[in-house]
């Protein structure tokens, strides 16, 4: 089953990714900003809402469609009976995310963000899981994997870009149409959530999922499942290190069109700044690639995020005005960075053979789906402790904000994430899966050093 993979099939595949980073940046961010400065809700307690839905009823869902998907069996394959049903529900729920009305506070805020937040989060855990799943099965190989998650990477990056320049943009379109700020930011939510629908369906039509006989599917209890991957021993570092690098990586996204826009005063040029960094990383994707072939992707991993943090914290010390040193940060950053959309999700499919090596059992729905809760809870508590940061430092919508609010801003915008990046490097650098002892464990070895 180490065949090499066509092209058509790795480009058909990365498209879906397309919809769903275009969201994913939009949401990461811009959703705190929409609560805070166009709807007006408090951010404290916008922040507090999307963690009480994390912990909720996202702690159960990722893993459920993940073990619903891993024992399905249908004439269309595991995955893909999810992602046609789910498609056209997460565009619509995604409109509905950003069509909160201004004016609401206190317990109508609340029960707003936390209700649309419920419904955009189960159908995109319903697409989005199993479509994750699926590069388990469409290649064995250790560093096919590798191309596989670059080549969808690229469309990840473009979605990105897509997400984080457009957004403001679309909105601003509208705007001047004569639309208020909350009916454009509704417009923006429908177009974004209608080219999602689009690049799914693209995906789903397109590729065909690859069984392979040798493999037993999953038949054991959910329960018994979940035991198993907290027994997996690199499962379990990966969770720790992405936990940590994922909550620091999410703060430095909310808040950065806050330190744009009152730190360095550059409000118009948003979309320009975050263009430079996530360009950035979509060029150097390959260059990654490459890298991975001469290093095991967990050094590789940590390499790139040394280079983004050097970066990041030089954006502390910038003084508060405009300065062209922030498209330099952008750059740099975006370097370090473009490890990270890489290696990860290259990462998850080798710790399933960890797994099957002592299950004789394939269980790739189970596996994404509790990285995709543990990917969303940990956004979700960057999205709240960026609220929370703001609130607790004084922040004002729409103001002249204080010294001490431009010090809380430029501290957990720079400082805080990069000393959480500098905590992972080391579960990084020694991560225990390797080219070397993947090989003999897809050559049925049972264990892993």
């Amino acid at each position: 089953m180490n065949v090499k993979l066509p092209t058509r099939t790795k480009v058909l595949y990365g498209i879906a990714d397309l919809g769903i980073s275009l969201l994913t940046a939009a949401i990461q961010f811009f959703l705190l900003f929409f609560y805070t400065d166009i709807a007006g809700i408090d951010p404290g307690l916008a922040g507090t809402a999307l963690l009480v839905g994390k912990l909720t009823w996202d702690a159960l869902n990722d893993p459920v469609f993940g073990y619903l998907s891993d024992r399905t069996r249908s004439r269309w394959g595991r995955r893909k009976p999810y992602m046609l049903i789910g498609a056209i529900p997460f565009g619509l729920t995604i409109w509905l995310l950003f069509s909160i009305p201004a004016g609401l506070v206190g317990v109508k805020a609340f029960l707003a963000v936390l209700g649309s937040f419920l419904l955009a989060d189960t159908f995109q855990t319903m697409v989005s899981v199993p479509y994750y799943a699926l590069s388990a099965e469409l290649t064995y190989d250790y560093d096919e994997r590798t191309s596989l998650i670059s080549i969808r990477m690229i469309f990840t990056v473009v979605g990105y870009i897509l997400g984080a320049a457009l957004t403001t943009a679309v909105a601003g379109f509208f705007m001047n149409l004569g639309w208020t700020k909350n009916a454009a930011y509704s417009g923006m939510g429908a177009v974004f959530g209608a080219v999602a629908v689009i690049t799914l369906l693209i995906t789903t039509f397109g590729v065909k999922e690859i069984p392979n006989p040798d493999l037993k599917p999953a038949e054991m209890p959910a329960l018994k499942q979940i035991k198993f991957v907290f027994k997996n021993r690199p499962f379990v570092q990966y969770m720790i290190m992405s936990t940590i690098i994922s909550i620091s990586f999410t703060l430095l996204t909310s808040l950065l069109p806050y330190y744009l826009t009152y730190q360095l005063k550059m409000t118009s040029e948003i979309s320009y700044v975050m263009f430079v960094m996530l360009a950035t990383i979509g060029v150097f994707l390959l260059m990654w690639q490459k890298i991975s072939k001469k290093m095991s992707k967990g050094p590789a991993y940590a390499l790139g995020l040394a280079i983004a943090s050097a970066a990041i914290l030089v954006a502390f010390f910038l003084p508060a005005h405009p300065t062209w040193i922030i498209y330099l940060v952008a750059f740099i950053a975006g370097l370090g960075f473009s490890a990270q959309y890489v290696f990860p999700w290259s990462m998850i499919p080798d710790v399933i053979e960890v797994d099957q090596a002592v299950t004789g059992e394939r269980h790739e729905g189970i596996y994404f789906g509790v990285n995709a809760f543990l990917g969303k809870l940990t956004g979700a508590l960057g999205i709240a402790a960026s609220g929370w940061a703001l609130k607790l430092y004084g922040y004002v919508p729409n103001a002249v904000q204080t010294p001490h609010a431009l010090f809380g801003i430029r501290f957990f915008f720079a400082v805080v994430p990069v000393i959480a990046f500098v905590i992972a490097l080391p579960l990084l650098i020694w991560y225990p899966i390797n080219r070397k002892n993947h090989a003999e464990l897809t050559g049925h070895s049972a264990s892993v050093e």
